[in-house]
């Protein structure tokens, strides 16, 4: 268990490394000059190279990352070009919001799609199947920035049951997390009804209704728990993947996230704020997906055996 553990610690941390460097170099090849949109077109040339030598963009480039990388391992984020703000403060201000928004769409998913997908392969071909399969189809179709904007319109002008945007209370979290969790809980209810098919032909299935338990019990102790780690794997790739900060969902909603702010410093060619949240999402989903092969191998030993 030791060695699987440090091979995947090994990886997690190449990896974000990896992605900070390919990061950090991207971000410096995008047109624009974060001078130029701090002081606007009518500053003076000799304000404009001030600026950008208090402020290291005239150094070459290696110079740049290599300054980066060490306040990085330092713990320091440096400060934002826009509104000279330690970057670790406004990270420390916007996600809650985002991992908020992310366990709420995860909670959403799960309570949709375990017992839809559950009934769907115990009625087989059935007329609850085929709904759950037709709902799974349009979950995977319909785009956030389709589905987000229609809850709006239904429940929060028409109905007026909901907010249309912010993060003003707990009915505020209510669409956008039923927006991220729609998606998620398509895909996952299509995972439980096809794992649970493979599971409820074994052998020792048949043994335990032969000794006259209640499907119930069959189902529950003995097929969703031997159905688990594939669930699991999906489970920890979305949450992940929604770690990262829903941008569309975001955006529509205002919730004031990792995923706005990314789009926000983007405009603002802002870019030590950019390289932050992108180290942030990628840090979560790499943690995430870490902590899913952990609990992996923990369930299966077969998997920590393997490596």
């Amino acid at each position: 268990m030791l060695s699987f553990l440090f091979s995947r610690l090994l990886s997690t941390v190449i990896v974000v490394l990896g992605v900070v460097t390919i990061v950090f170099l991207l971000i410096h090849l995008v047109p624009g000059d974060p001078v130029q949109a701090m002081l606007g077109e009518s500053a003076q040339p000799t304000d404009l190279e001030a600026l950008r030598e208090a402020l290291g963009l005239n150094q070459p480039l290696i110079m740049q990352w290599w300054h980066y990388m060490t306040g990085l391992l330092q713990g320091d984020l440096g400060e934002s070009l826009y509104s000279k703000e330690p970057i670790i403060d406004i990270l420390i201000e916007r996600f809650p919001a985002t991992l908020e928004l992310a366990f709420a769409g995860l909670c959403i998913a799960v309570l949709i799609a375990l017992p839809l997908g559950s009934i769907a392969a115990l009625r087989k071909d059935s007329i609850w199947d085929n709904g759950s399969m037709v709902f799974s189809l349009l979950g995977v179709s319909i785009p956030n920035f389709w589905l987000g904007p229609m809850l709006i319109l239904l429940f929060s002008l028409t109905l007026g049951w909901f907010p249309v945007s912010g993060r003003e209370g707990p009915l505020s979290l209510v669409l956008p997390a039923l927006t991220l969790g729609t998606a998620l809980a398509a895909i996952l209810a299509r995972m439980v009804r096809s794992t649970l098919l493979e599971v409820l032909n074994e052998d020792y299935i048949r043994t335990a209704r032969a000794k006259g338990l209640r499907e119930s019990a069959v189902v529950i102790h003995h097929a969703l728990r031997n159905a688990a780690l594939p669930i699991i794997t999906v489970l920890g790739l979305q949450l992940g993947t929604l770690l990262g900060g829903a941008v569309i969902t975001e955006i529509i909603f205002a919730w004031p996230g990792i995923g706005q702010l990314t789009i926000d410093a983007i405009h603002r060619r802002d870019y030590p704020v950019v390289q932050a949240c992108i180290l942030l999402i990628s840090l979560s989903y790499v943690l995430v997906n870490t902590l899913t092969d952990i609990v992996y191998a923990w369930l299966d030993p077969r998997v920590r055996y393997s490596v």
